[in-house]
């Protein structure tokens, strides 16, 4: 996890330019280095580093002997370099697991360097014997990426959207700042000025799609058929594998823990390939919550299961209530449901950075929108609408979870793993029988827990605890973390402003106090910025009209049996 940042074409002084830079430097809190161009003196390289493999020679851009005419600045981790390198001969200059970026690009060009990467990436590339500039980002988007392009071919580059929106240049603020789309690359000619002109945006993977680097994967061709013995080996096989390529890391391994099924089931198999390639030390598990909450009653079973070293960040709604205005500052949205889960794991991130020495932190998100976690999908009309959906939800999570869980984290300098988005691991699932993935005898993700059932990573009680909304577990179940939130800022803002949110916010305009208190402290950071994000978070196939689970009728019948 680092903060990138990269500038063609401006102009304005760099020097100036540069302060923008320094609103991401909790991204990479270890050393930081601007760099310009040879030969063209308006553009440059910004990096902010968190040192997590090859600490000598990681620093950034990356530029070496054989290829000096290429300059990488990228944020990510390549879980196959190693194996990339064995298959194509590649000579590697550093132990850095980005090199084997220069490497593809060199011997087959920009379509094939992103289709063979496995791992979470967004990069800048830059080929001055060509003068072409690449830039490119994962499948999920688990890691971010942001651009400004003027129309007079000015660009900016930046991990996050803060270090863009204060650029200066000749013909306007630069306004346009928006997410680059996961999954894909674009192509820009570089220009004697520095300027640049976009050529082309390309998808190059569609995560339904087995991956090209699938043919070089550690783990060879799974049996096929859809007979239920198989596809649960498979699963099981393809998880675990998941997990340990992301063992690849020379800082301490630590994971959140909220007693649910998907983080209990990553810090289970964690610690057990930990154990196998003896670690040196024991793995730190992690929760947060309200005295008694759900989550930290769970976490704590889980963690005496599994023996992790276990820690438990207890909260009052006074901090979590004072935290808001940060966290929307550091995730750049104002989504409901983003900035109630948002506060929690903001709050544990803050606790893991100061009080322990674990960077490289494991974390369950994306296993609800693939593996048809959320509770509405008890009310899915049919399995194929099911399918649609979850292909949709996978689509948008760089707007919503793996924003949040990007944000709270990098806020603290501590660099994010997720296993359940895996290519792989997705992309299988994902080929499954739209009637294996849905919910069964009123319990959601049911082919994950019964592929786990029989394996003793977990208690029964929680391979087999029902779904709890992140930002509703970690309070207790008398009185929901919305439900506070919402009393608190009831007195906040006045009947008569709500009345005319609509006439203020016409875009994604509030619905409730809650949702326009939101709105006001990002507008107060990202004035008209609004359409960074599209819509809110919602369930859908029921009349709902607060993003909570505990406000759906199924959760209520299920809390009370």
């Amino acid at each position: 996890m680092c903060g990138i940042w990269a500038l063609f074409g401006s102009d304005e002084c760099l020097s100036v330019q540069c302060l923008s830079a320094m609103k991401i430097a909790h991204r990479g809190p270890d050393a930081f280095r601007f760099e310009n161009v040879n030969g063209f003196i308006n553009c440059c390289f910004g990096f902010h580093r968190l040192a997590v493999v090859d600490q000598l020679y990681g620093m950034q851009p990356i530029r070496v002997k054989k290829f000096p005419y290429l300059w990488l600045c990228y944020n990510g981790e390549i879980y196959n370099f190693k194996q990339l390198q064995k298959q194509f001969g590649f000579e590697y200059q550093t132990l850095v697991d980005g090199e084997v970026i220069l490497h593809l690009y060199n011997r087959g060009g920009i379509e094939q360097t992103a289709s063979m990467l496995d791992g979470v990436f967004s990069f800048i590339l830059l080929d001055t014997a060509n003068r072409k500039v690449f830039l490119a980002r994962d499948t999920y988007g688990v890691r971010p990426l942001f651009k400004v392009l003027t129309d007079d071919g000015f660009l900016g580059v930046c991990s996050e959207a803060k270090g863009l929106i204060n650029l200066k240049h000749s013909t306007s603020l630069c306004s346009k700042v928006e997410p680059f789309l996961p999954g894909h690359y674009e192509v820009l000619d570089l220009k004697p000025s520095g300027k640049v002109a976009s050529v082309e945006l390309v998808k190059f993977h569609s995560y339904k799609d087995e991956p090209l680097h699938a043919a070089c994967d550690t783990v060879e061709t799974l049996p096929s058929g859809f007979d239920l013995e198989t596809v649960k080996s498979n699963i099981r096989i393809l998880f675990e594998n998941a997990v340990r390529k992301r063992l690849m890391a020379h800082r301490r391994i630590g994971c959140l823990l909220s007693g649910g099924l998907d983080s209990s089931l990553v810090a289970a198999v964690l610690l057990k390939l930990m154990k196998e390639i003896n670690v040196s030390y024991p793995l730190q598990t992690f929760a947060i919550g309200m005295e008694n909450s759900p989550d930290l009653l769970a976490a704590r079973k889980v963690a005496a299961h599994i023996g992790s070293e276990h820690h438990e960040v207890i909260f009052n709604s006074e901090e979590g209530i004072q935290a808001i205005e940060e966290v929307i500052f550091s995730l750049e949205t104002y989504d409901i449901t983003t900035v109630r889960a948002s506060i929690g794991m903001y709050l544990v991130s803050k606790y893991i950075r100061k009080k322990t020495d674990s960077v490289v932190i494991f974390s369950g998100e994306g296993s609800d929108e693939l593996t048809q976690g959320y509770i509405y999908f008890h009310k899915a009309p049919s399995p194929e609408e099911a399918a649609e959906e979850s292909e949709r939800l996978l689509k948008e999570l760089y707007l919503f979870d793996v924003l949040r869980a990007d944000r709270t984290t990098a806020a603290h300098g501590l660099e994010l793993r997720v296993p359940f988005l895996d290519h792989r691991f997705t992309s299988y699932y994902l080929s499954l029988p739209a009637e294996l993935r849905i919910p069964k005898n009123g319990i959601e993700k049911y082919l994950l827990r019964q592929s786990f059932e029989d394996s003793n990573l977990l208690p029964k009680e929680i391979l087999w605890r029902p779904k709890e909304a992140f930002s509703d577990g970690i309070a207790s179940v008398k009185k929901s973390w919305f439900s506070i939130l919402q009393d608190y800022i009831d007195q906040q803002v006045d009947d008569l402003l709500l009345e005319k949110a609509a006439e203020k916010y016409p875009f994604n305009p509030p619905k409730t106090k809650e949702s326009y208190y939101y709105r006001q402290i990002f507008e107060k950071h990202y004035p008209g910025r609004s359409n960074w994000l599209p819509h809110y978070w919602m369930p859908r196939w029921v009349k709902a009209t607060d993003p909570s689970a505990r406000t759906l009728k199924h959760y209520k019948s299920a809390t009370q049996e």
